[in-house]
């Protein structure tokens, strides 16, 4: 007789084991980049988590601290700014030209959505 995780507690401990093991591999040992993470996928809007979380998600490994440290400051604007700035419908400031601005303009780097 087949028995389901749900009503199999040694099991269900099992499963729950390799659940987090897999979810605490995933997650940065950084903690800046744990922080700049969240901020990134945790913004306001679904379509601005999409777009700056994939964003991150894309591009951080390539990252040096002035790239950081601008992605930081980046995250301090409104949602609706870096939306138009991603699109070409409004031109960024001057402090954000460059090339992470051009690579946010590619809009590569967004998946569909699970």
């Amino acid at each position: 007789m087949d028995v389901s995780a749900a009503t199999n507690p040694k099991r269900m401990r099992r499963l729950s084991s390799v659940v987090l093991r897999s979810y605490m591999a995933a997650m940065h040992q950084d903690a800046e980049l744990k922080r700049l993470r969240w901020r990134a996928h945790h913004r306001g809007t679904y379509e601005a988590d999409l777009l700056v979380g994939g964003f991150f998600d894309a591009h951080h490994p390539s990252w040096g601290s002035s790239e950081r440290a601008s992605f930081a400051e980046m995250l301090e604007e409104q949602d609706v700014d870096i939306l138009a700035w991603a699109s070409g419908t409004a031109e960024a400031p001057e402090r954000y030209q460059g090339p992470m601005l051009d690579a946010l303009r590619k809009l590569d780097y967004i998946t569909k959505a699970p």
